[in-house]
């Protein structure tokens, strides 16, 4: 049996969920592939030293937009993530909930509703699709087409394109700081032009209890499987 989650956000975060040199305000040209390959190939290299293999933490704000019918939510938080594939998505409004996964199993528990729902991770966070990449940055290069897609003096954007299809997903686009190789947003579009947006701040690099992506139901709550 298939379940229809409870909001837009969180159904969108499931199957949507970062240059060091200052260029001048311009817009990737194909006619200079060789120069883009360069700085696109500096960019990866630079974002795979800052997050590869490494804890981190941060606040967020994500905005979920439903493009037919003219919909956006709105949601924020805080989330961490460890390698490989472990991540915790703390949202504190406008509802409090958790999105938990280990890289294995996955949990979402709706505090308000004393409800878990529990599924497999793979089945969501394939491929790295969504924000799952945050968690293993190597997703990025081995299951991703890459596209230098703006340079800016702040901040470089690359689209990413699935090697192979991904369910509700045709295109991720990640934005990131400069100098710092930082993630500062994630925008992910779905074949209805659906998207997702996370903006990240107060981005923290350190150790992280492991414990902290497991989750044991607490006593009282309904358990859902989800299929």
């Amino acid at each position: 049996m298939k379940y229809l989650f409870y909001s837009l956000s969180l159904k969108l975060v499931l199957i949507t969920l970062l240059g060091c040199v200052l260029f001048s305000d311009v817009q990737a040209d194909s006619a200079d592939t060789g120069n883009n390959n360069s700085l696109k190939e500096d960019i990866l290299t630079a974002l795979e030293k800052k997050y590869s293999g490494k804890s981190f933490e941060a606040d967020f704000i994500q905005t979920s937009r439903l493009e037919a019918l003219d919909i956006n939510e709105t949601a924020s938080g805080h989330a961490l993530f460890s390698h490989p594939g472990k991540m915790r998505w703390q949202y504190l409004a406008p509802e409090q909930h958790e999105i938990i996964t280990n890289g294995t199993s996955l949990w979402i528990y709706r505090p308000n509703e004393k409800q878990v729902m529990l599924g497999d991770a793979t089945s969501f966070f394939q491929s790295g699709a969504g924000g799952a990449f945050l968690s293993d940055i190597s997703l990025v290069r081995k299951n991703f087409t890459i596209e230098l897609k703006t340079v800016t003096p702040d901040h470089v954007e690359l689209t990413l394109t699935a090697k192979k299809e991904l369910r509700d997903i045709s295109s991720i686009v990640i934005q990131i700081l400069k100098p710092d190789s930082l993630i500062q947003k994630v925008i992910t579009y779905n074949t209805y032009k659906d998207s997702t947006i996370f903006e990240f701040s107060n981005i923290k690099f350190n150790p992280i209890d492991p414990d902290t992506f497991e989750f044991i139901p607490p006593a009282g709550v309904s358990i859902i499987e989800m299929n």
